[in-house]
């Protein structure tokens, strides 16, 4: 899959006040639940309404590309009855969504390594992106069992696999070799990154698309994160001076 998309490390994005990109790592739900004296799963559970909300308020804006990271490689070594849970929320979640998200001309796009999970997990999402797979309104992209470092290791391996004569000449290897390999490919780099839930670092999360992504945290619990909040996210956004390696200087002569 070859990517339309050029790195902000190779290229200057065009600048917008609203992210074209956002991704998310979605915190706090345990935390909302034990706050509340409910068990964890309640809180994962509010979560998932949350999501709708999120994807509805940046469909409407006109964010053309929404991320959310739902479960990381690393979250499997959470309690087994929660990780179950998870699980039968995702299932759940896919049957039931995915009639609203194709009337909303929002397309999904699952990306993780989807081998570990259930055959009739891999069979709803498989069902869900082909159902979606014409719409263009937005792209809402679920990152499930994902981690930053699998992504960039699958994607050196696969430009292994199509390019065999790089093992003998690694000088060849540039971003372009491995970039169009990498999970999402088909989207541009993050604009902006959000994190609810009072935690400041990215967890392994898009570690290759992240360089030059405005970073944007709150201590509010994934549960409680509405399009207010959305919004205020937007706003530090368009206060920020995005350089990628300028001067301001730079940046002020530039159109818009």
């Amino acid at each position: 899959m070859m990517s339309t998309f050029a790195s902000s490390t190779a290229a200057v994005p065009e600048y917008r006040a609203l992210p074209r990109h956002v991704a998310i790592i979605m915190d706090g739900n345990g935390r909302w639940a034990t706050a509340r004296r409910l068990p964890r799963v309640a809180g994962h559970a509010k979560g998932v309404e949350a999501v709708r909300a999120t994807v509805d308020a940046c469909a409407r804006r006109g964010v053309e590309f929404l991320t959310l990271f739902a479960f990381s490689s690393e979250n499997w070594r959470r309690p087994a009855d929660e990780v179950s849970v998870l699980m039968r929320l995702f299932i759940s979640a896919l049957e039931r969504e995915v009639t609203q998200l194709q009337a909303n001309g929002i397309r999904l796009r699952v990306i993780g390594e989807l081998s570990a999970f259930e055959p009739r997990l891999r069979e709803l999402i498989e069902q869900a992106e082909a159902r979606t797979a014409a719409n263009r309104r937005m792209t809402l992209t679920v990152a499930a069992n994902y981690g930053g470092r699998w992504d960039i290791l699958q994607a050196m391996s696969a430009a292994l696999r199509a390019q065999p004569e790089l093992a003998s000449h690694p000088e060849r290897i540039a971003e372009d070799t491995i970039a169009p390999h990498l999970s999402m490919a088909y989207a541009p780099e993050p604009d902006l990154f959000i994190r609810t839930g009072g935690e400041q670092r990215i967890s392994n999360f898009l570690l290759w698309q992240l360089a030059y992504t405005e970073l944007y945290f709150t201590d509010a619990f994934w549960p409680d994160f509405d399009a207010a909040a959305l919004e205020r996210a937007f706003a530090s956004f368009a206060g920020r001076e995005r350089r990628f390696g300028r001067t301001s200087a730079q940046t002020a002569a530039e159109p818009g």
